[in-house]
């Protein structure tokens, strides 16, 4: 039914920049708070940036000044710019997004396969 699915990732030398995206598709009648979430292999599921319907937007001290979410209404898209990129970046980043689909009571959260990111000293 709804999918996420993102791209953009890569590999960058560190102070490089990257431009995640992550595309919706399935049956949405809208969408609640969107957000990017990164794991490193033998560490758990970090916040990166969250925003929210509205624009409103949050951000760890790790990526804080360096990272930036948005999102395009229009196109059930978010994306997330990230500058100045340092080795300790490096890591599969996941989509996520609060959904509302037809006929369905509340949100529900959807996950993106993830994309890798990785970032060379």
């Amino acid at each position: 039914q709804v999918q996420l699915v993102e791209s953009g990732g890569g590999l960058v030398q560190a102070g490089g920049s990257l431009r995640l995206s992550c595309a919706t598709s399935g049956s949405i009648d809208s969408i609640n708070v969107m957000g990017w979430y990164r794991q490193a292999p033998g560490k758990q599921r970090d916040l990166v940036a969250i925003i929210s319907s509205g624009g409103s937007t949050n951000y760890p001290d790790s990526v804080k000044g360096r990272f930036t979410i948005s999102r395009d209404n229009a196109k059930n898209t978010v994306y997330l710019q990230m500058n100045s990129l340092k080795p300790e970046d490096t890591a599969v980043y996941y989509c996520n997004a609060e959904v509302r689909v037809p006929r369905s009571y509340g949100y529900l959260e959807v996950w993106g396969q993830g994309t890798l990111v990785t970032v060379s000293s």
